[in-house]
């Protein structure tokens, strides 16, 4: 081989050895995020409509989520509280209701309106995006019309699966929605995916929360 050969392969031999660095360096790939509403965060009255119990039949859900005297209740994304002192008059003195939301504002909102309405078993939690803050193990669990505002479904429903009772039953109402904008929703085959990732198996689902159909009630239970 020629001197000016042998160069030439040298060159060759360096310049695949730079590319494979240089391609090597670049970060994997990521999947992109679903879209994600932002978070209420207005007025906590806003949700007290006087037909809103019999539109989402807010009594036979609980009977499908087997929520009964004695039970204890998480109420994930509570608001103002409106499914919560729901919940409370159902379990009565012996139960609990656990109301979680990440605004700052509810906490107080639901302390006051329990105390008015005599439900003492109504206990205010204050999470964060990231950190449920159960305080004590559920026999059920209710996510009404919140699980498009959840940037990290999946550790979080982990999160919470370590906070359920043996055979409690989860339930979500959301609607087919993309997240976007103020198109309030994810679709019913997303949240099923990301549900069974996070180590829950589907039991149960219905359409009867809304006239129109676009509602969807699901319920779960701990795959493990």
């Amino acid at each position: 081989m020629t001197n000016r050969l042998r160069l030439l392969a040298a060159a060759a031999v360096l310049s695949m050895g730079c590319c494979l660095s240089v391609a090597s360096a670049q970060p994997p790939a990521t999947s992109p995020q679903r879209a994600t509403s932002t978070p209420y965060a207005g007025d906590l009255h806003v949700f007290e409509g006087p037909n809103r119990d019999g539109k989402l039949q807010i009594d036979r859900v609980m009977d499908i989520l087997h929520i009964q005297h004695g039970s204890a209740i998480a109420d994930i994304g509570a608001g103002g509280g409106w499914f919560s002192v729901r919940a409370a008059k159902r379990v009565g003195p012996d139960g609990a209701v656990y109301a979680e939301d990440i605004n700052p504002a509810a906490p107080k909102f639901i302390t006051d309106r329990a105390a008015k309405e005599h439900l003492p078993q109504v206990h205010a939690v204050l999470g964060t995006p990231d950190d449920l803050h159960l305080p004590a193990p559920v026999d059920a669990a209710l996510l009404l019309k919140m699980y498009h505002e959840i940037a990290n479904p999946v550790p979080l429903m982990q999160q919470l699966r370590a906070s359920l009772k043996q055979g409690a039953r989860v339930g979500i109402i959301d609607r087919n929605g993309n997240g976007s904008g103020t198109d309030h929703g994810v679709k019913q085959r997303v949240l099923e995916h990301e549900m069974q990732q996070a180590g829950f198996r589907e039991v149960e689902h219905y359409d009867f929360t809304k006239e129109d159909g676009e509602d969807y009630f699901l319920v779960f239970v701990s795959a493990k």
